[in-house]
């Protein structure tokens, strides 16, 4: 066989493995998609996403998971908001000021290392902090445990998004006499759309964990009312109805499975809109 076939050859198992493994993707989520879709839309009614739960809900009492469905858009709004006060102003800083510094590289290494821990680790970091200080768990600790988990995931998307502006652009910048701070505006507003479509992947991924919030949230069966004061989530509304063992319980933990799988797509439907729409007027 010669070379050129066998090159070829390669490039065809390759290829075939590319589809396969795209054939195995798409059919896992269809199949996800299609069990909660059948299982929870029998048992979804518009008193389940518009009432509070009744006190014996878990039970097989009458009321829903609204509760949980604020207190999870809360999480993740507040997780969202304070992981990008930190990611946004660390990565513009580490691609100007810090550009090919060995502090850039060590912010990067600690955020590839932030990024593979399980997010129950960062719950249990939270909680250790509010029982050292003698805290009980509320909406503001499980913010916190969320921003954390996050965090490193808006920072490194926003950071490839940074990186991928022309290097072009920042010499051009630079040599017309602009100041590290005027770069640094130039590549926030080049950056908007990568950085909008990671506020919305940070906030889908913020709002479907459930370990960071285990411990840190709580779990209540009140609207939100106050940052110092438990909150529920969806994450755990569905563990807790599966745990029952009332099958009519049960079954709305598929329906709140799918109010929150609703919810996630949407928002990654959100990113790819506004990084697909608003990224047509960014430099290449």
């Amino acid at each position: 066989m010669t070379r050129k076939r066998l090159r070829r050859l390669e490039g065809l198992c390759f290829l075939w493995l590319m589809r396969l493994s795209l054939l195995l993707a798409v059919i896992g989520l269809a199949s996800i998609l299609l069990t909660i879709t059948l299982r929870g839309a029998a048992a979804l009614s518009w008193e389940m996403i518009s009432q509070p739960p009744a006190a014996n809900f878990l039970l097989g009492g009458e009321g829903g998971i609204l509760n949980a469905i604020l207190g999870s858009l809360c999480l993740a709004l507040g997780a969202t908001a304070l992981a990008a006060l930190v990611a946004v102003p660390v990565v513009l800083y580490i691609n100007t000021y810090g550009r090919g510094t060995a502090l850039a590289a060590i912010v990067r290494l600690a955020l590839n290392v932030l990024w593979g821990m399980p997010s129950i680790v960062f719950g249990v970091f939270v909680l250790a902090i509010l029982l050292q200080f003698g805290l009980r768990t509320s909406l503001l600790a499980g913010s916190v445990a969320l921003a954390l988990v996050i965090l490193p995931i808006l920072a490194r998307t926003f950071d490839e998004v940074v990186r991928m502006a022309p290097p072009e652009l920042t010499e051009a910048t630079l040599a017309v006499g602009a100041t590290r701070l005027e770069l640094t505006v130039m590549l926030l507003r080049q950056t908007i759309p990568g950085l909008l479509a990671g506020l919305f992947l940070a906030f889908e991924r913020a709002i479907g964990d459930g370990a960071a919030v285990l411990f840190t949230a709580g779990y209540t069966s009140a609207l939100p009312r106050s940052l110092f004061e438990p909150a529920a989530s969806l994450p755990l509304a569905i563990f807790f109805q599966l745990a029952t063992p009332f099958p009519q319980v049960q079954e709305r933990a598929y329906a709140a499975a799918l109010v929150l799988t609703v919810i996630v797509l949407t928002f990654g439907m959100l990113a790819y809109v506004v990084l697909h729409r608003f990224g047509r007027h960014v430099i290449r």
